[in-house]
């Protein structure tokens, strides 16, 4: 039983991609932002509330035969921006990526409220929220300047 916390509880992928260090109980959320489905015709894995020496407990995504895109990275930052990416070729870490939050989320999401002119399809405007604080994340709209909700931005996706 001591060895519990060392135990592997899901098999090494020989291709694809893992995301480490999501936020416990977040990973769900990660695969609606990856637009993984239940209809996906890949094997993900997915492990939540393992411990974590770092964080206390986490959640960790496997996606076989996928290797993340930056707009996916950008969008994964939403809900886990401290989260690591290995990038897995031939069962060994081929790349290791960061997911970086920068001071603003540029034409990831679309802003939550109804009436902001980025709404409307007259006036083409990149979609930009700012970045107003990390922990927790909060976001605001740079033009109308309100608060987004995250669980509704994950419906916003651009």
């Amino acid at each position: 039983m001591a060895d519990e916390h060392n135990m592997r509880r899901v098999t090494a992928i020989r291709n694809g991609t893992v995301i480490d260090h999501i936020p416990s109980g977040q990973s769900l959320k990660v695969l609606e932002l990856l637009n993984i489905a239940r209809d996906t015709s890949v094997p993900v894995s997915l492990v939540m509330n393992v411990p974590s020496k770092k964080m206390g407990s986490k959640d960790i995504v496997k996606v076989e035969d996928r290797e993340l895109t930056q707009t996916e990275l950008d969008r994964l930052a939403l809900v886990a921006p401290d989260s690591s990416i290995a990038i897995i070729r031939a069962y060994t870490v081929a790349e290791k990526l960061e997911v970086n939050l920068g001071k603003e989320v540029r034409n990831v999401v679309q802003c939550t409220f109804s009436n902001c002119i980025t709404q409307n399809l007259r006036e083409p405007l990149p979609h930009r929220l700012r970045v107003t604080s990390t922990d927790p994340l909060t976001l605001r709209c740079h033009y109308c300047q309100r608060p987004q909700d995250l669980d509704e931005l994950i419906h916003n996706l651009l």
